[in-house]
C-alpha cells in the first residue's frame, strides 16, 4: 500500500535561500528513486513563511529507501540548524485518495 508523507518547514529569515537550496536538491534526487510516485515542495499563501513537502511511497520499504539515501542524510543533517522549530512530519495512510 502507497504511503505518503506531509512534511512542514519554518525557515529562519536569514536562512531562508539556503533552506531553498537544500530542498530543491532533495526534490530532484528523491524523485528519481524508484519507489518515490511524488515528491512536491509548496510554498504557504499569505503571511506565514512556512514550506511544505508532499511525498508518496510504493510502500514502506520505499520510504524506508529514501531514508537511506546519502542527499536523505546529508538533508537531515543541515537542515535543522535552518528552521525556526522542528520539521512538523506526518506519515498519511490513504482512505479515499486517488493515485
Amino acid at each position: 500500500m502507497a504511503v505518503s508523507v506531509f512534511a512542514s518547514f519554518f525557515p529562519l529569515e536569514q536562512s531562508e535561500g539556503e533552506f531553498l537550496k537544500l530542498l530543491s536538491g532533495m526534490v530532484t534526487a528523491t524523485r528519481t528513486e524508484p519507489k518515490c510516485r511524488r515528491f512536491d515542495l509548496y510554498q504557504s499563501v499569505g503571511e506565514s513563511r512556512g514550506y511544505h513537502l508532499f511525498e508518496v511511497y510504493e510502500d514502506e520499504a520505499g520510504l524506508g529507501a529514501h531514508r537511506e539515501t546519502e542527499h536523505y542524510k546529508d538533508y537531515r543533517a543541515r537542515v535543522a540548524d535552518m528552521l525556526t522549530e522542528p520539521v512538523g512530519v506526518i506519515v498519511l495512510e490513504p482512505i479515499d485518495a486517488v493515485g
